[in-house]
């Protein structure tokens, strides 16, 4: 057979297999756009999905270079993450639908190729996880210590500003007016948006692991100080402005300052990070 035409041939199960995926997953996908553009806590989601591509095609040479040697562990994973997908059709559990998509793709992955090619496209693979919303009885089981935490912190920092204030829960109490910490003033919204960029940033910048994780982990408490210093600005500005200023313009501004400022101090940490000793707790991934 002339080798133009084997080429066809030899296309034809990847594009069937495409065309799979997309029909078990297509609906799936569509509505994961859906929530990056409805629910703001998730909208980091279109940052990470083009990040996620750039990094496999980034690895096309290393992928090339792997030995492929196909295992069949990889089938029995596809099979166990279709199980997954109806248990989660059928519960209409979107956390599980979603992840299976992702498991899919790992045992097809495993399947064809082998541990080789998983272990090139590790990065991207995990990454690709940030992309799904947690279940909600997870999410609010995070968001609302959060509201009590940064409450606390934002009420201690007013309390060093000599600003009468008194704490009931969420609830702020200033002379001229009351101040609520709801869901969306928690963190996070800036929690989960700032470990990603720490992960891309970590990444990025230092070729050791350990200092990758320390600089993701370190995202966890910036993010937390920086809501409740926000918080107590709020409070210093309706105090000291009026009510109005713990609302609108000043309340959605202060949001995006306190985010660079945190994303700031992330870079800041990073910087420091490389002028301390090398740690032996891992070696340099090879580079990009």
């Amino acid at each position: 057979m002339p080798e133009t035409s084997r080429k066809p041939l030899a296309v034809l199960p990847l594009v069937c297999l495409a065309g799979g995926f997309a029909l078990l997953y297509g609906r799936l996908l569509f509505d994961l756009l859906e929530a990056w553009s409805t629910n703001a806590n998730y909208s980091h989601g279109f940052l990470i999905l083009p990040v996620v591509a750039y990094f496999v095609w980034n690895r096309r040479a290393r992928l090339a270079a792997a030995e492929r040697k196909p295992n069949w562990g990889g089938l029995v994973l596809v099979v166990c993450s279709l199980i997954v997908l109806l248990v989660g059709t059928a519960g209409v559990e979107f956390f599980l639908m979603r992840t299976s998509a992702i498991a899919v793709a790992v045992g097809i992955v495993l399947f064809l190729a082998g541990w080789g090619w998983l272990r090139v496209l590790a990065f991207p693979i995990g990454l690709s996880l940030l992309m799904i919303p947690l279940p909600p009885v997870v999410f609010y089981q995070i968001a609302f210590p959060l509201q009590l935490l940064a409450t606390k912190f934002g009420v201690a920092i007013l309390e060093l500003t000599r600003i009468p204030v008194l704490r009931e829960g969420n609830v702020i109490a200033l002379a001229h007016t009351t101040l609520e910490v709801t869901e969306a003033c928690s963190g996070i919204r800036s929690l989960l948006s700032l470990f990603t960029l720490a992960i891309l940033y970590g990444y990025f910048s230092t070729p050791r692991n350990d200092r990758r994780i320390m600089i993701a982990l370190s995202s966890i408490p910036i993010a937390i100080v920086a809501n409740g210093l926000r918080i107590a600005g709020t409070g210093i500005a309706a105090q000291y402005v009026g009510p109005g200023a713990a609302t609108g313009f000043f309340h959605a501004f202060s949001g995006w300052t306190v985010f660079m400022t945190s994303f700031a101090m992330l870079v800041a940490l990073g910087n420091a990070l490389r002028l301390l000793p090398s740690l032996a707790l891992s070696q340099p991934e090879p580079s990009v």
